[in-house]
C-alpha cells in the first residue's frame, strides 16, 4: 500500500504509460503507409468509404488490399490513442493533486487531435507538404507521451517527499532530505557542469535530423537535385554528430553515479549505432549503392525497381527508430531536468538557512 504523502496515482501512470505503447505502433503503421505510398488508399476523412470509422467491415479491411489494410489500421490505432488520451485527462483531473500535471495531461490530448486532423487534412488535400508536417509531429507526439510517463511515475518522488506544492498537507510530518534515515531515502545525485546543456542539445538535434529525415522522405516535385545532396549530406552527417553527443552525455552521467540516468545513455548508443546502418539500408533500397561502394559484388549496375516486403520493413523501421530516438532522448532530459531543480532548490534551501 502507498505511502498517502507520496502522490503518485498508479491508474494515471499506467495511462500515461499505455499511450506510449500506443503512439510508436502508430508511428511504425503510418511510416508503413507513407512507404507503401498508401495515404490515399482510403479517399474520404473521418469516414472510410462513407463508412463511420469504427463501423467499417471488418472483412473488408482485414482481406482487402494491404494499402487500405495499412491505412484503415492506421486510423483506428489513431483512434484508440484519442480515446486512451481522454482517460488519461479524466484520471489525473479526477486523482492528480499537482494542476500542471493536469494541464499536462491535456495538452497530450489536444497534440493527439491535432495530430489526427493533421492526417486528415493531407487526405482531404491530398497534399504532400502536408504529409511532411504530419510525419514530423507524430514524434513530438511521443516525446509528449514519455513525459507524460516520467512525471506520473513513482520515480518521480524517489529524491524527495517534503517539496511538492500543493500536493502536500502543511500538517503531515515529511523527513527531511538530508536525513539518511528517512524512510525511501535516495541521494540526490550532482550532476556534472554542463550535463543539462548537452541533453538539451541532443534532443535539439534529434529533432531536427527527423525534420531532415521528412525532407528526405516527402521529396517535392519543385526540389532542385543540390538541394537534395545538401540536405543528404547534413543528414548523413549529423548522424555521426548525434552518435558522438550521445557518448559525451552518457560520460557524463555515468559519473554522478545513478543508473537511472546513464542507462538510456546506453540505450542511445546503441539505437543511434543501428539507425546509422538502418539509414544506410534506406539509401541502398531508395538509390542503389552508393558509389564508393561500386567495388562490392554485384553492386555494378544494381537498380531498385519496386520495394518487396521486407525492404519496406527496413525502410519504415529506420523512420521509427528515430522516432525512438528522440523518445529516449526526452524521457533522459525529463529525468535529468527533475534532478536538476532538486538540486538547485537544494542549494537555495541550504544559502536561506
Amino acid at each position: 500500500m502507498q505511502s498517502p504523502s507520496i502522490p503518485y496515482h498508479r491508474i494515471v501512470h499506467r495511462l500515461a504509460l499505455l499511450t506510449v505503447c500506443l503512439t510508436w505502433p502508430l508511428i511504425w503503421v503510418g511510416g508503413m503507409v507513407t512507404t507503401y505510398d498508401a495515404g490515399m488508399a482510403v479517399p474520404d476523412w473521418p469516414n472510410t468509404y462513407g463508412y463511420n470509422l469504427f463501423l467499417y467491415p471488418y472483412k473488408t479491411w482485414l482481406l482487402g488490399p494491404f494499402d487500405l489494410f495499412i491505412e484503415h489500421g492506421h486510423r483506428l490505432l489513431g483512434g484508440l490513442l484519442g480515446f486512451t488520451a481522454i482517460g488519461l485527462v479524466v484520471a489525473a483531473w479526477r486523482t492528480e493533486h499537482r494542476r500542471w500535471v493536469k494541464g499536462f495531461a491535456a495538452m497530450i490530448l489536444v497534440a493527439v487531435i491535432i495530430q489526427g486532423g493533421l492526417g486528415g487534412i493531407r487526405v482531404v488535400l491530398g497534399d504532400r507538404t502536408f504529409a511532411m508536417i504530419h510525419g514530423t509531429t507524430a514524434p513530438i507526439v511521443f516525446a509528449l507521451t514519455v513525459t507524460g510517463m516520467v512525471i506520473t511515475s513513482r520515480w518521480w518522488f524517489r529524491y524527495s517527499r517534503g517539496s511538492y506544492g500543493d500536493s502536500q498537507s502543511e500538517s503531515t510530518p515529511q523527513p527531511e532530505r538530508s536525513d539518511p534515515d528517512s524512510e525511501n531515502f535516495v541521494a540526490l545525485p550532482r550532476l556534472a557542469k554542463g550535463t543539462f546543456g548537452i541533453v538539451t542539445l541532443l534532443v535539439v538535434t534529434c529533432y531536427l535530423q527527423l525534420v531532415l529525415g521528412a525532407i528526405l522522405r516527402h521529396l517535392q516535385p519543385t526540389g532542385s537535385p543540390t538541394g537534395f545532396l545538401h540536405t543528404t549530406t547534413t543528414h548523413v552527417v549529423l548522424a555521426f554528430v548525434l552518435w558522438l553527443m550521445v557518448a559525451v552525455a552518457w560520460a557524463r552521467l555515468r559519473k554522478c553515479g545513478d543508473l537511472t540516468l546513464s542507462r538510456p545513455g546506453v540505450a542511445l548508443i546503441g539505437l543511434v549505432g543501428i539507425q546509422i546502418l538502418l539509414g544506410i539500408g534506406t539509401w541502398v533500397v531508395h538509390y542503389g549503392w552508393p558509389a564508393f561502394l561500386g567495388w562490392f559484388p554485384g553492386a555494378e549496375g544494381y537498380v531498385i525497381e519496386s520495394k518487396n516486403y521486407a525492404n519496406a520493413l527496413l525502410v519504415t523501421s529506420h523512420v521509427a527508430t528515430g522516432s525512438l530516438i528522440l523518445a529516449v532522448s526526452t524521457f533522459a532530459w525529463v529525468r535529468i531536468l527533475r534532478v536538476r531543480n532538486l538540486n538547485m532548490a537544494s542549494v537555495t534551501s541550504e544559502t536561506a538557512t
